[in-house]
């Protein structure tokens, strides 16, 4: 079918393609659906083994054993709740921060969402636009497309009427329009944009690291719980129901539920919390990513200045009048179809013409060659062709125009070359008759130097990056009160890679940087060992901020750079970046705390396990005492920790430095716990209470040396972390003293020679945990610190 052109789709054509299922369907912005995000919180291997287990203790008749089962379910119940919440906020900001498409329909061009975009759909496009669907070219003048993120070609490609473009790719220059011949999951980008946007926990040393812990205690726990089941099945004079309740004592500590759960929830809480500070975190690792920065690599414009721009002055050093300057700038202006921020600035100030001279020919300015040109004919018929570019580009260098020029330029404001060139000459043959020198203001953002002082004091270096002039940079960077040092001149990088990468560690500020270089300079930071952020707005920023360990786009930036940065600062906010950082450091700091809770936790039960088995007695505990211990060693601990503010700065190494921990502490917490019931426990036929007795001395020891390992962890101290100890502590002596406590949770504490054995054993382990940690401070040369100091956040 034909379709017009100039009109588009009519109504009844696209409702035709809309019945057809022609639609340009695109994956969940979240990635997730909320049946998935329900099904993978709650139906899991971990759930069922626990249902199994809460189904059995059930049976025996003691619901108050079952209460682990109820936990699990409110857990799940929470993780799956916090994880919509954050998939609401991420899909509502990344409507608000996604770039429309303009379609031609019934005559009209209007934006529309890109998921309504039908086959056939007449899509115009300009410089920063990215290609939505694939398609072939209808429209073009001076159209360049850059396919680098399709094809690893970084030259922008010119396209000619009947070219395919795919999509994926944004973009460079000039305007067009495009034809949609493949939409949705037909799209050569579909899979590509599902990745993209994906909201799940993918590849990372957080997640990695977690991922070995949980292989290493899957595997422990196949061959201690069938172990387990086999001794307590075979207990003399214990009936079935003593059986079950043993065995679903030793294997619920076992599994370590909580820790998956908690890592989700802390990256789900901190995606709603950024989403609350207008940042769109596209891919959740970006969290983590943002912590562990070292180097961000700003660029000027957009991040330190204001992207708007003010006309200041014009210089006249040629033979043309200011007026006939200032009338052929207006006219150049008027013919730009895609105008940058200078233009507009240009514009504004010399207005609009009232006779358009015709434009025979147009090159828009691209971030490559720093320079837009334009053939114009006057009303006469005389053509001329008139450029406006970076004055050490079209001027020679030592000329008095570019040294004037360059003395503009190092006040900190930009400067344009306006000039015209000979009849017949090609637009960057050769340099172009100087008439005049545009001065533009720059408006510093407010918020940027308090943002440059947080990089510092953090230790995170800022390497500002710019295609403009480096000694206007260079003056940018020195108002914001930050010595810029040697300011670096791209163009006189070295060709070396070793010795470019030197260069770019040891500089700070550099000018005149292209697109490939840009995307150099991060490959070079991240082969030295750097963990690289980069910022930005524009289309030239798009190859840089793919190839870096984390892209931050502006909100108003250029749709193809917020399609592949994983943060969108939508608020346009640098200052933003240090609240992204707290929070990136509050889920890795808060996590490897949770981590050595559960680690510990599933240590010592597995432990335990292990030693009631190679002993063949009965497992001292029953499910309730898990409870117990669950409820206020590991689950209020973990869940206050692991949402609470955090600023220490991520480090890697994190599943080294849990095991060293975790590790040790676990097996203190298991061999005092065995010993003091070793000590204490009774020969076969003992009553009832004798057992419950010795029971409870085995669980003052576990408890003890259990909240030794919470005391340590939560360490520094802060007013609410004393509070939460004391809580804890608090509940467990009330349900030692409390004849209802004692009722419910199966304890018996009046055999006071019994309960001093576990007194005892516990303090043994106390001691231990507390030496552990000061141990484990030295070895990894970590000051530890008891107290914290300064103002929390």
């Amino acid at each position: 079918m034909t379709v017009d052109i100039a009109t588009g789709l009519t109504s009844h054509e696209v409702a035709e393609r809309v019945a057809a299922d022609q639609v340009n369907h695109v994956p969940p912005r979240s990635g997730r659906t909320t049946w998935q995000i329900i099904r993978a919180n709650i139906f899991t291997r971990i759930n069922a083994l626990l249902m199994v287990l809460f189904v059995m203790v059930l049976v025996t008749g003691k619901i108050f054993n079952a209460l682990f089962g109820f936990l699990i379910i409110v857990n799940s119940g929470i993780g799956a709740i916090q994880e919509l919440r954050a998939k609401r906020t991420l899909d509502n900001l990344a409507v608000v921060g996604e770039g429309k498409p303009v379609v031609r329909r019934d005559g009209v061009a209007q934006e529309i969402p890109r998921e309504q975009i039908v086959l056939d759909d007449i899509i115009e496009i300009c410089a920063g636009d990215q290609i939505v669907v694939d398609g072939e070219i209808v429209e073009m003048s001076y159209l360049e497309v850059d396919e680098s993120l399709l094809t690893g070609e970084s030259d922008p490609i010119e396209k000619q009427v009947g070219d395919e473009v795919m999509s994926g790719s944004h973009v460079v220059a000039g305007v067009g329009a495009y034809r949609a011949t493949r939409v949705g999951s037909q799209a050569y980008a579909a899979k590509l944009t599902a990745e993209a946007n994906k909201f799940a926990l993918t590849k990372s040393e957080l997640q990695s690291g977690i991922n070995i812990i949980l292989r290493i205690i899957g595997w422990a726990m196949v061959p201690v719980g069938l172990a387990t089941i086999w001794v307590q099945w075979s207990q003399p004079h214990a009936s079935w129901q003593d059986a079950v309740l043993h065995m679903a004592g030793a294997l619920v500590p076992m599994v370590p539920e909580g820790l998956v759960l908690l890592t989700s929830l802390a990256f789900a809480v901190a995606v709603v919390r950024l989403g609350m500070k207008h940042v769109l975190v596209q891919e959740l690792p970006a969290v983590e990513g943002l912590a562990r920065v070292d180097v961000v690599c700003a660029d000027k414009t957009g991040t330190l200045t204001e992207n708007g721009l003010r006309f200041g002055e014009l210089v006249v050093c040629g033979d043309a009048g200011e007026y006939e300057c200032r009338e052929a700038l207006a006219q150049m202006a008027a013919a730009d179809i895609t105008p940058n921020a200078s233009v507009r600035a240009i514009a504004e100030e010399v207005g609009v013409p009232t006779t358009a001279w015709r434009a025979d020919e147009l090159w828009p300015f691209t971030s490559a060659k720093k320079w837009s040109a334009a053939t114009l004919a006057r009303p006469d018929g005389t053509p001329t062709t008139w450029m406006l570019g970076a004055p050490d580009v079209l001027a020679p260098a030592g000329s008095d125009v570019a040294r004037q020029a360059e003395q503009i330029g190092a006040t900190g404001r930009r400067v344009l070359l306006f000039g015209r060139l000979g009849a017949g000459v090609e637009p960057g043959t050769m340099p172009p008759e100087p008439l005049a020198l545009v001065v533009l203001e720059q408006r510093v953002r407010p918020e940027a130097h308090d943002t440059l002082a947080y990089f510092a004091a953090q230790n995170v270096a800022v390497k500002v990056i710019s295609g403009d002039n480096a000694t206007s940079v260079g003056a940018v960077v020195e108002s914001l009160g930050v010595n810029a040092g040697g300011v670096v001149d791209a163009r006189n990088l070295p060709d070396d890679d070793d010795a470019f990468a030197n260069a770019v560690e040891a500089g700070s500020v550099f000018g005149r940087v292209t697109p490939q270089q840009k995307r150099r300079m991060v490959a070079a930071l991240r082969s030295r060992g750097h963990t690289v952020a980069m910022t930005g707005d524009g289309v030239n920023d798009v190859l840089a901020i793919k190839d870096s360990d984390l892209g931050v786009a502006m909100g108003s930036g250029a749709p193809a750079t917020r399609a592949v940065a994983q943060v969108v600062l939508l608020n346009d906010s640098f200052a933003t970046l240090p609240s992204v950082v707290a929070e990136g450091r509050q889920v890795l700091g808060n996590i490897e705390r949770v981590a050595n809770f559960f680690l510990t936790k599933t240590l010592y039960s597995i432990l335990l396990a292990l030693l009631v088995v190679i002993w063949r007695v009965p497992f001292p505990f029953v499910p309730i005492h898990i409870t117990l211990v669950g409820w206020f060693t590991i689950g209020i601990p973990t869940t206050l920790l692991a949402l609470a503010p955090n600023k220490e700065r991520a480090r890697p190494g994190f599943l080294g430095r849990v095991l060293r921990f975790g590790i040790p502490a676990g097996v203190i917490v298991a061999v005092t716990t065995f010993v003091a019931y070793l000590l204490v426990l009774p020969g076969p036929g003992a009553s009832v209470q004798t057992t419950t007795q010795a029971s409870t001395a085995a669980l003052l020891a576990l408890l003890l040396g259990g909240t030794w390992v919470m005391v340590v962890i939560a360490r520094p101290y802060r007013w609410w972390k004393v509070g939460m100890i004391v809580v804890c502590i608090a509940a467990y002596l009330i349900v030692m003293v409390i004849p209802l406590g004692q009722s419910i949770f199966q304890v018996d504490p009046s055999n006071l020679p019994m309960m001093m054995i576990g007194l005892w054993c516990g303090l043994v382990a106390v001691v231990l945990v507390e030496i552990l940690w000061w141990v484990d401070g030295v070895v990894a040369h970590e000051k530890r610190r008891v107290w914290a100091l300064g103002r929390q956040r």
